[in-house]
């Protein structure tokens, strides 16, 4: 099989449990809910994504066999040499599971590194991902329904948190809906409900995207 991929970096995980974690992201082209085209926002299922996920022209994108990806990833931990830490790949999207595979994860484990995953849910996951995180979508049928992580982006008019703590997931967080692109008090109201909703209900744990306030992919 052939994956295609927006664009693979080596950063820091900005937002959820792992926020901190230095980690390879691997960013897959496409995704179910949307189709990344402005021109296609107002009809999607998810109207409110704030990525580029479309074709594969990003920092390292491109078509690559699970070999090659797996070898690409290692290369971003530390050059060619050995891997020190705890090597992360984070896989991302658009909807990561459209392609992840046991192919390539069983490649990205050989090459040493543990394998996180941000889905939408839709999606049965495939066995061998070592840290789950689901982000339900407005209606779209929530398919996994268990996991390391539930994180629900707040508000959203189809969903509200209560919907989802009966489910089997180990921590529950709520990241205030980023709807910048209409203006900065939009966002700041959506960071306030959010802050308070999870003190009102402490098994949220509030979730900040800290990597838009340091300025890092």
């Amino acid at each position: 099989m052939t994956y295609s991929v927006k664009e693979i970096f080596l950063t820091v995980q900005g937002e959820g449990v792992r926020a901190g974690t230095v980690s390879v992201f691997l960013r897959f082209a496409g995704c179910n809910l949307w189709s990344g085209l402005e021109r296609d926002r107002a009809t999607a299922v998810c109207k409110f994504c704030d990525t580029d996920f479309v074709k594969t022209d990003g920092l390292s994108g491109g078509k690559y066999t699970a070999a090659e990806l797996s070898e690409k990833v290692r290369s971003l931990w530390q050059g060619q040499g050995d891997l020190v830490g705890e090597p992360w790949v984070v896989c991302t999207g658009g909807e990561p599971l459209l392609q992840l595979d046991q192919a390539l994860i069983k490649a990205i484990h050989c090459c040493g590194f543990k394998i996180a995953v941000e889905t939408n849910g839709t999606i049965a996951a495939p066995e061998g991902i070592d840290w789950l995180c689901v982000s339900p979508k407005a209606n779209a049928e929530l398919v996994q329904t268990s996991g390391d992580e539930l994180k629900l982006v707040f508000p959203q008019d189809e969903n509200i948190p209560s919907d989802f703590t009966h489910l089997d997931f180990a921590n529950f967080c709520l990241q205030p809906r980023d709807d910048s692109y209409l203006g900065a008090e939009k966002k700041a109201t959506h960071t306030d409900a959010a802050f308070q909703y999870c003190l009102e209900n402490p098994i949220w744990r509030l979730s900040i995207q800290t990597h838009k306030t340091i300025g890092v992919p």
